[in-house]
């Protein structure tokens, strides 16, 4: 059996020039700590726990995996065949529990077309291994030099008002991160042509590079073109906290007491900087890992105050869940304090606590929009009857219909509900694991008001089979 050159495998140093040199049609980037970026040049090769391998998962971070048990002797085998339609390059999954591509199980002797910056994982399809580019596909012309020459762009990852977000790859490291691509086109600040906006456009995104937060998206790199933007962003694997209410139906207490605080806390960080989020929801929190105590990280914040208004209020068209009575009464073209925040949040705690949202557009009795304008929610006791007192009054409090009357971010975290050392201690144990546990000085930025970036409707997906009781 041919095995693998060892200068295929490759440690994240690569070039375009060693790429020439070495003949590769294809190229696996990692997507776990036990993997290694390599350059395909033979036609066939096998991976897999056993030593006779091509690519055997023999190194000391493969063997610690949880899942190498799970790994068959021969797992996966990868062909490149010439066909009557052209070369095709065929995952043939040869394992006891399964190859994914995608997400969807391939199945024991059976054979899948393997396509450009498909996603493979093992064993279990959260177990992602390796995203597959096809060196034969030709780079998107349309992205700048000054982007390709620093990062890879691979898979899509998501999509939304303002454009997409794709996996990336720095070159030279194989660090993955997430590119934000915004198409200037859609920004638009009191009527002014976007040609005119790019100096602003930096001078905000200048801002939101030096926030340093555990719980705040970092990020790591900005490319300016004069019709896109590129953002390159800290990568967060754990999936969102809307689709995590979605999977548990609902958190206990304890557990959502402590992704609370980190969020209150992250928050507040915002507000002290001067930047007002103003997109708050489940789908903006994201989880550092599958665990059900993790770090959340606030994301899409910052950039929509360059997108128009009355775009925005298209995006919440029929679903506002989220947004503050102030904002529906003004139509989105008022102006907002950090207040509205606030309201955005208990609206997240109340949905985390109870397993449904506060104002739902299945109510017979009143429109959704009424309902969030009059504070129209209540605290039924078959749903709420496992949640303290002080909990729902941290909620009430969080959502006054009078912005001026609302609870503050430090009033939140000296609330009663978040007086617990127990969970402080291990939020701060999430937050910060290389330390002793104390925030570090704020980088001073400015006082500088930004609002969040909205970047699809606000209940893309059913939140739960349980619709909220009308209240009379």
């Amino acid at each position: 059996m041919d095995t693998l050159a060892t200068q295929d495998i490759v440690d994240g140093d690569f070039s375009e020039e060693d790429l020439l040199q070495s003949n590769a049609w294809g190229r696996l980037f990692p997507l776990g700590a036990s993997f290694v970026a390599m350059d395909l040049t033979a036609d066939s090769y096998s991976f897999g726990r056993g030593e006779d391998c091509d690519i055997p998962f023999s190194n000391s971070a493969s063997r610690k995996h949880q899942c190498f048990q799970a790994y068959s002797k021969i797992h996966f085998k990868l062909h490149r065949q010439k066909t009557n339609t052209g070369i095709h390059v065929f995952l043939e999954d040869t394992s006891s529990n399964g190859t994914f591509i995608n997400g969807e199980k391939v199945g024991k002797n059976k054979k899948q077309v393997l396509n450009n910056n498909d996603e493979i994982a093992l064993a279990m399809k959260k177990n992602k291994a390796y995203v597959f580019m096809d060196l034969h596909t030709k780079e998107d012309s349309t992205l700048p030099s000054a982007l390709t020459e620093k990062y890879t762009l691979t898979r899509v990852l998501g999509k939304g008002a303002c454009g997409e977000v794709r996996l990336a790859f720095a070159k030279g490291s194989c660090e993955k991160f997430a590119c934000k691509i915004i198409s200037k086109k859609k920004f638009s600040v009191g009527g002014k042509s976007q040609l005119n906006l790019a100096s602003q456009v930096m001078g905000e995104v200048k801002i939101l590079k030096s926030l340093k937060h555990p719980c705040i998206i970092k990020i790591e790199d900005v490319i300016d073109t004069p019709d896109t933007l590129y953002i390159l962003l800290e990568l967060v694997e754990g999936g969102e906290l809307f689709d995590k209410v979605v999977s548990i139906d609902k958190y206990d207490e304890k557990t959502g007491k402590l992704l609370f605080y980190q969020m209150a806390s992250a928050i507040k960080y915002l507000h002290d900087e001067g930047i007002t989020h103003r997109d708050l929801k489940p789908e903006n929190i994201l989880l550092a890992s599958d665990d059900l105590e993790t770090l959340i990280k606030v994301t899409d914040f910052g950039l929509s105050k360059f997108v128009d208004a009355g775009s925005m209020m298209k995006t919440f068209c029929g679903t506002p869940t989220y947004l503050a009575p102030e904002i529906l009464k003004s139509a989105g073209t008022g102006a907002y304090t950090k207040a509205i925040d606030c309201w955005s949040l208990g609206v997240i705690l109340f949905i985390m606590l109870s397993g449904y949202p506060p104002f739902s557009d299945e109510r017979t009795d009143m429109e959704l929009p009424k309902q969030i304008v009059g504070g129209h929610f209540s605290f039924p006791k078959q749903y709420w009857k496992d949640v303290s007192d002080t909990a729902i009054d941290l909620i009430k409090k969080m959502m006054v219909i009078d912005p001026k009357k609302r609870i503050t971010f430090a009033e939140i975290l000296n609330h009663p509900w978040l007086k617990d050392e127990e969970m402080k201690a291990k939020a701060n144990a999430l937050m910060f694991p290389n330390s002793d546990g104390m925030v570090p000085p704020k980088t001073p930025t400015g006082k500088r008001k930004a609002a969040g970036e909205s970047d699809e409707p606000a209940t893309k997906r059913n939140l739960s089979d349980t619709t909220p009781p009308e209240t009379p």
